[in-house]
């Protein structure tokens, strides 16, 4: 059921902050934006509605199968490391336990998520005026789609082209999945009073809407990196791996671009995450108040 219930919670959660997830990556790929309002009127400006959602229908199969991944493996790691440290699965964790199975979730979720981050970044990124804008004829997108952008990237640069940027994303989820976790669980049990055994709905959306902020604090700056690397088509050759990246983007735009769309990430991160979490615990109390009366 822990699979069940994060599969739910991240396919309805991409639906909250999908748009403001392209903001985000246009801005921190790209240098002609001023800010947050002048990319998101240039988006509409020149490609309407539709260009805040390219690439969703991709995103929306690959959170919902990572997000499965994700919350069964912290689950089924969290039981192996209270085992191994305490010698029972059920033992009450410790921060270290919640914050290493967070950890082992966090690099669980990058082998599906690095192709279609590939793809999402891709099909974000690309431009393609809205036909009531232009008065020339709108020529033929590179990538028609998801899955076609996925076949494109096969074809000019291999499988590996698929995992472009896997090292920054490897980064970048555990570290942020650590701080998810334990975020996520220290505040549930200081907000929970000691009266009650479980957390209510309001204190898992506020833990849940505040675990998500700390976790994008810690990895913006290697979401910089990765959706850099992502957008590094097959004729560019610009960044040669993580280390070359870092390095000439801080030597072209300072420290400063580690942070780009920090807080644009904060804000989405607060709405999709009570999303995730209030389903992912909405579910597996129905599942398990149903089981029980039967």
């Amino acid at each position: 059921m822990d699979f069940i219930a994060g599969a739910i919670g991240g396919g309805l959660s991409t639906a909250v902050g999908y748009p403001l997830d392209t903001v985000k990556v246009r801005i921190q790929t790209e240098n002609h934006y001023r800010g947050f309002w002048h990319c998101v009127q240039e988006t509409y400006r020149t490609e309407k509605v539709r260009g805040f959602y390219r690439g969703v229908s991709a995103s929306v199969l690959a959170v919902s199968a990572v997000s499965s991944v994700s919350f069964g493996t912290y689950r089924g790691a969290l039981g192996a490391v209270c085992q191994l440290r305490h010698g029972a699965r059920d033992a009450p964790p410790a921060p270290l336990d919640v914050s290493l199975a967070g950890a082992a979730a966090g690099a669980a979720r990058v082998v599906l998520t690095n192709p279609s981050e590939v793809a999402k970044v891709r099909m974000q990124t690309q431009r393609n005026p809205h036909p009531s804008i232009t008065h020339q004829p709108v020529s033929e997108p590179k990538y028609r789609g998801s899955l076609h952008c996925l076949k494109v990237i096969i074809k000019e640069e291999g499988l590996r082209g698929l995992y472009k940027g896997c090292s920054a994303l490897l980064c970048r989820d555990c570290s942020a999945s650590a701080v998810y976790f334990l975020s996520y669980s220290v505040l549930c049990d200081w907000l929970t009073p000691d009266t009650r055994n479980k957390p209510g709905f309001l204190v898992v959306l506020l833990s849940g809407g505040f675990a998500g902020v700390l976790a994008w604090g810690f990895a913006t700056p290697m979401d910089v990196i990765k959706s850099r690397m992502q957008t590094d088509e097959s004729e560019q050759h610009k960044y040669k791996g993580l280390v070359h990246c870092v390095r000439e983007s801080v030597r072209k735009e300072g420290a400063k671009v580690l942070f780009k769309g920090l807080g644009l990430n904060c804000v989405r991160a607060f709405p999709v995450n009570m999303v995730v979490f209030v389903t992912y615990e909405g579910v597996l109390r129905f599942t398990e108040h149903y089981i029980n009366k039967k």
